[in-house]
């Protein structure tokens, strides 16, 4: 089972929220940048992989209860939402990956059916 700190590893990633449980595992994953599609339907305990930087995706994760945000293309929240996030426990991992490359990455890390 991959766990955050094995999927900053694969992503080539970093945390941006110090202090997180790295070992949380990382079961099912999903893809959007469309929060109303992430509210329709991830699935609690999820990791979603997204393109936004604001603090919809850290509000929008928080009520979905997912296990942490994966930002592709490089891209970094400003400081008001990292802090928002560490504050209630959402860790925020940044990519230089594409959507693409990143959820191939992910996909070819995890057991078949997790996804």
């Amino acid at each position: 089972m991959l766990t955050l700190k094995g999927m900053i590893t694969e992503l080539d990633g970093e945390l941006l929220t110090p202090g997180m449980n790295l070992e949380a595992e990382c079961a099912k994953f999903f893809a959007s940048d469309l929060m109303s599609d992430v509210l329709a339907f991830i699935k609690p305990g999820s990791i979603l992989l997204t393109g936004l930087v604001n603090s919809h995706v850290v509000r929008t994760a928080r009520l979905v209860e997912v296990t942490a945000i994966v930002i592709v293309q490089g891209k970094r929240p400003d400081r008001k939402v990292i802090d928002e996030a560490r504050e209630n426990r959402v860790p925020i991992i940044t990519t230089g990956c594409s959507m693409f490359e990143a959820c191939s990455r992910v996909a070819g890390s995890s057991p078949k059916g997790k996804r």
